[in-house]
């Protein structure tokens, strides 16, 4: 250990001086000095559980930022919402803009709900692409309008105060668990995951499993952590959906559908269930015309 501390100290003591700034913000003075100019983190377990706890926030935050990128990529190369949830989307965005109005108007660090609204900006557009495909384009206005009028009276504490905004995280974590459930139901009705992207559900999975670990180190609310813990809970059952239903074909409705349109046509111009085909029908009232006039 002593090695190793004559060979980094040089350089921990000469960082450039907004990276030493951060890190004092990020760890406070005392941490700071013991882990990253002392290098000594025997001294304080704690701080080094609250820098495991910022490094995985602060990867969160980063991951977060691109987490919903392959499920945007496939819903506008498939041209198709078949397997997403608008109303699983609907429920999740509106759990996070509360619990970003929550953290930010309780001062919490940033680095425990910052990729809150990150993912917010991408349910967005991913809830809007779901309407467009699903047909229901004109739905797009209202739901971008409700959000923002939401945001905006969740932000005033003359509109929602703090003991209004502490039931409504309350039921934010309620409705973030049951944001999963129609998605749940979506992939269990249909038999297959259609375009819902497998990356996504994974790093869900990754992170809220670690935000349980974050909120109890830097948030001291059990508000927060019960919707972390339910979260993860069904997070877990969309990834096994996910491993279950990774070969599995398009939806059931649609391979329904096919088999109905795509009936096989015996010869003689009849289906196979014994109706006249439309061709014969045609032919049949066609064929007085052509008669000759005597």
């Amino acid at each position: 250990m002593d090695v190793l501390r004559s060979t980094l100290q040089p350089l921990t003591h000469n960082l450039p001086k907004p990276i030493a700034d951060t890190g004092r913000t990020l760890l406070g003075p005392f941490c700071y000095k013991t882990l990253i100019l002392d290098i000594d983190p025997f001294v304080s377990p704690d701080c080094v559980k609250l820098a495991v706890s910022k490094a995985l926030g602060i990867g969160i935050i980063g991951a977060s930022s691109i987490v919903k990128v392959p499920q945007l990529i496939k819903l506008i190369n498939s041209q198709s919402a078949d397997g997403v949830s608008f109303l699983s989307y609907l429920l999740e965005s509106s759990a996070y803009l509360i619990s970003l109005a929550y953290n930010i108007r309780h001062g919490f660090p940033f680095s425990t709900y910052g990729e809150t609204a990150l993912i917010l900006v991408q349910n967005v557009v991913i809830a809007s692409l779901v309407l467009k495909y699903g047909g229901k384009g004109a739905g797009i206005a209202a739901w971008v309008g409700g959000l923002a009028v939401a945001g905006a009276a969740l932000f005033r504490e003359d509109v929602v105060d703090v003991k209004m905004l502490a039931y409504l995280q309350a039921a934010a974590g309620v409705l973030g668990v049951a944001s999963k459930i129609p998605q749940i139901a979506t992939v269990w009705s249909q038999g297959s995951t259609g375009q819902l992207s497998a990356f996504a559900v994974v790093n869900y999975l990754l992170g809220s499993l670690s935000r349980i670990f974050t909120t109890l180190q830097e948030v001291p609310d059990p508000l927060i952590l019960y919707g972390f813990i339910a979260g993860f809970a069904l997070n877990l059952v969309l990834a096994i959906q996910m491993a279950w239903y990774w070969n599995a074909p398009a939806s059931k409705s649609k391979s329904k559908k096919s088999k109905k349109v795509n009936k096989p046509i015996a010869a003689g111009g009849k289906e196979k269930d014994g109706s006249a085909s439309s061709s014969g029908v045609a032919a049949k009232v066609k064929s007085p015309s052509t008669r000759r006039r005597g």
